[in-house]
């Protein structure tokens, strides 16, 4: 973080110094620096800085009258001869003050001391992890469509009991219809098509819907009169999907 800053200061040894100081300190941007608070007064108000080194005891105007003049947002350090200031220093919020003669270290700590300030100032405010209730949950699709015939038909997902791969077509059999819907597609297109959490591939001919499934008979699905067989290469993960919806024990 950088912090910009100005100084103000009626000695010329004294702005010099406070000059090389601010030269030596990375976080530190020095934007200006007067010999007189009314000189500064119109550029600070026109384009605040972060920090500004303020002597306490000028002519004219004092640092004192001349910090309620300022923006609220600009932070003081007072530069001061005189301890008895420092008081007063903090009645108009000061951050810190500096006692002449300043050395480095001083000065150091009180500008680290107004970078810790900023800081927490400009830090961000923690934006609270969404609770369950309030992440949207994505609607699953409910249907559907497949080109058959040169027509698109539309097919509800719950009534589609299995599907049978041939060469180059499927067969979707649905609950209610008397015959299947024949469809020019592949199993692999129609496997990404359908929904994971209702569909799975039990062998490299057939994908079924396990709840539609009354009955497993010696490693194949019975649909009434029609056997689905459960290849080795699909089992574990047939079985498995099943285990995770509690419709059958493993194994």
């Amino acid at each position: 973080m950088k912090l910009t800053c100005a100084i103000i200061d009626d000695e010329p040894l004294a702005i010099n110094l406070l000059e090389s100081y601010v030269n030596k300190t990375p976080f530190l941007e020095l934007k200006g620096k007067f010999s007189s608070a009314t000189s500064a007064l119109l550029l600070l108000n026109s384009e605040p800085v972060d920090l500004l080194f303020l002597d306490i005891q000028m002519p004219d105007l004092n640092g004192l009258e001349f910090s309620h003049m300022l923006k609220a947002d600009i932070r003081i350090i007072f530069i001061t001869a005189f301890e008895n200031y420092a008081l007063d220093s903090y009645k108009v919020n000061a951050l810190d003050y500096l006692l002449k003669p300043i050395s480095y270290p001083d000065f150091l700590k009180s500008a680290n001391k107004a970078l810790y300030w900023f800081e927490i100032l400009r830090k961000p405010l923690p934006v609270p992890e969404p609770t369950a209730e309030q992440i949207p949950v994505e609607k699953e699709k409910e249907s559907i469509f497949i080109k058959t015939e040169y027509k698109l038909v539309q097919i509800e997902l719950s009534r589609i009991l299995y599907i049978e791969g041939l060469k180059d077509y499927v067969k979707i059999y649905v609950e209610g219809e008397p015959k299947p819907i024949l469809s020019l597609t592949s199993m692999k297109m129609m496997e990404e098509l359908l929904p994971e959490s209702h569909f799975i591939r039990v062998h490299r001919s057939f994908i079924v819907q396990p709840e539609k499934i009354e009955m497993i008979d010696r490693n194949r699905i019975v649909f009434g009169k029609e056997y689905i067989p459960i290849s080795d290469n699909y089992k574990q993960k047939f079985m498995d999907f099943l285990s995770k919806r509690s419709l059958f024990p493993k194994g």
